[in-house]
């Protein structure tokens, strides 16, 4: 059985990881990626696991990670780990970066992007009371919310501007469609 690596991606503050805890809670077959991040423990944000630059350049050298990429100063790994557990038919929620959804599509056969998406004043809300960026870092991550998706990935796409619990209904209903409504 093959299971179905689903790639989560949005702007900073849109709350992909609120909706992809929402979607665990809600369907025990979703699993979520904890990513490997070279971000200092103590600044929070998702359950991850933190790693120097170093080790993470180690960890490459080693192919542990299926996917990994750079963004905003930071290092990001997907643990090789993950790979086994969509062989074995889990379907795994992972944040991703836009720039590694057509390698993760070449990786992963049954791969979907669930593109989370919110209006700029929605964006701007949440990126200041999460206090983790200045205010000339979110209007960078905010000029970057429109960034398109690559062509040829199926892209499943749900709004986050209101109450969680609707956006998880959608994006579960979403999930559950096939064949995938959205190409691009």
């Amino acid at each position: 059985m093959t299971g179905r690596l689903i790639g989560v991606v949005g702007p900073s503050g849109v709350g992909k990881d609120s909706v992809m805890a929402g979607l665990a809670a809600a369907e025990p077959r979703f699993a979520i990626a904890r990513r490997v991040i070279t971000r200092a423990p103590e600044l929070g944000g998702e359950d991850y696991d933190p790693v120097t630059e170093e080790v993470f350049e180690e960890r490459v050298a080693r192919e542990a990670f299926c996917l990994h990429w750079r963004a905003h100063g930071l290092s990001y790994g997907i643990p090789v780990a993950v790979e086994a557990q969509v062989a074995a038919g889990a379907e795994v929620l992972v944040n991703l970066s836009r720039s590694v959804l057509r390698l993760a599509q070449k990786r992963f056969p049954r791969f979907v992007v669930l593109n989370i998406t919110a209006a700029p004043e929605t964006l701007a809300a949440r990126l200041a009371a999460r206090g983790r960026e200045s205010e000339d870092e979110i209007g960078r991550r905010l000029s970057r919310a429109t960034y398109p998706l690559p062509e040829g990935v199926p892209i499943l796409s749900v709004a986050n501007d209101g109450a969680l619990a609707g956006t998880v209904a959608e994006a579960r209903a979403r999930l559950a469609l096939e064949p995938l409504e959205e190409k691009r």
